[in-house]
């Protein structure tokens, strides 16, 4: 099988896209991360949140005309949109629309990711785009759209799917796919029990990330005859594919790296696991995800706060961070912080140590803490002494310990009262 992997891409193809971003998910299995909020408005990297990634991919990509489809607890991250995203041209025809389900096409919330575009439907034929771009705002990784765009014109394709390699151990989470030596898709199944391997790779399956493009008129008219079938769960993997790739031309982007050709970075973030592991990678040295690149920035919204402070130099009392990131507003107090991440407005008083760990925006953590591999929830305030992390046994008696081992500390835990959105 072969693939053309062009470089950056903006041509009158991304700007003739639609993309429609499907941010509705709760993202049960964050557990407290998600208890108000929904999984694209979850916290990553220091400064971002999760839907930072896939809008900074539209924007970069030079697709510029972007519906946002919210639904689950969907506040905090509309008010991030409003903050974050408002610098478009809508002059120019470049917009973030927010699009909550609003009931336009019957009685009923969004029921599945096509019925939430269905229930779009009027917004896709006022703006008239040539092409629409499915994506989900819940995934980390970078990657130009163009590309995608023009392996769909290039293969004339209904339909084209972006698709990476899986462990095959891991594939029953996806939609799997059977593909030809032209990349035509000749099969497709969502979460198999038991997964089809690449036969070049057969301890891997090619799988589905969840991103679509599609011809629009032919978008619409799958959307209408879904929307009469009865039987129908009304959702992309499920339901749209499988017959799409019965009746017509369905073809696979595996994504890879445009300079290397090796399979390029995404993440599901999908697990408190998961989520702790995707931010310690970034505080490698060369960490796979570079958010320190000028040509593919991640765009989001920063409050205004002077930098990152560090108070006294004395042994034993010396306010130092190493391997760590730590975000703007900091103030790290005669205490120690290694290899973690740190988000804005964090005041870590003396003696606290803080090891492998994640601390969302407006912790504080008193003097003597001791907290090792957890994630603690925006607006936590933890008692001098707090010690977590330590005894996996104690720490479920009052939090949330996940199967590898992290500790997730929320407000709600803690008994603490939040009056500010997170």
């Amino acid at each position: 099988m072969s693939f053309h992997f062009p470089e950056r891409f903006v041509s009158a193809m991304t700007r003739d896209t639609l993309a429609l971003i499907l941010a509705g998910g709760r993202g049960s299995r964050l557990g407290g991360l998600t208890t108000e909020r929904a999984k694209p408005a979850v916290p990553f990297g220091g400064n971002m949140r999760i839907i930072d990634f896939t809008l900074s991919n539209c924007v970069n990509s030079g697709v510029r005309r972007i519906g946002v489809l919210t639904q689950y607890k969907a506040h905090s991250l509309i008010r991030h949109l409003s903050l974050g995203w408002g610098f478009m041209r809508g002059e120019l025809g470049e917009f973030v629309e927010l699009l909550p389900a609003q009931q336009r096409t019957g009685g009923g919330w969004y029921s599945g990711t096509a019925d939430a575009v269905f229930q779009n439907i009027d917004i896709i034929h006022a703006h008239d785009p040539r092409f629409v771009l499915i994506l989900g705002g819940d995934h980390i990784y970078k990657m130009d759209y163009g590309a995608l765009l023009a392996t769909h014109v290039e293969n004339q394709a209904d339909v084209t799917v972006a698709c990476m390699e899986v462990p095959l151990a891991d594939a029953s989470a996806f939609g799997v796919m059977e593909v030809d030596p032209d990349g035509r898709v000749r099969g497709f199944e969502e979460k198999p029990a038991t997964p089809q391997g690449i036969p070049q790779q057969p301890d891997y399956a090619l799988a589905s990330m969840g991103i679509y493009v599609f011809t629009v008129d032919y978008l619409l008219d799958c959307l209408r005859r879904d929307n009469l079938d009865e039987k129908s769960g009304h959702d992309f993997g499920k339901d749209i594919l499988p017959r799409a790739v019965q009746q017509d031309r369905v073809y696979a982007s595996p994504f890879r790296d445009p300079k290397t050709g090796a399979r390029a970075y995404w993440r599901d973030v999908g697990t408190l696991d998961s989520y702790w592991s995707a931010n310690m990678e970034l505080i490698g040295v060369v960490p796979e995800l570079d958010l320190f690149d000028t040509q593919w920035p991640i765009r989001t919204h920063q409050i205004q706060a002077p930098p990152a402070k560090f108070v006294f130099d004395d042994e034993g009392r010396r306010g130092m961070a190493v391997d760590s990131m730590v975000a703007n507003g900091c103030i790290v107090s005669g205490a120690l912080v290694r290899h973690s991440v740190l988000f804005s407005q964090v005041r870590l008083g003396e003696s606290a140590r803080v090891t492998d760990s994640v601390l969302l925006p407006r912790v504080v953590i008193g003097p003597d803490c001791h907290i090792h591999k957890a994630v603690i929830e925006t607006g936590c305030q933890l008692a001098a002494g707090t010690v977590i992390g330590f005894d996996p046994e104690q720490d479920r008696r009052r939090f949330e310990v996940s199967p590898g081992g992290v500790t997730l500390v929320t407000p709600e835990m803690l008994q603490q009262n939040l009056d500010y959105i997170r």
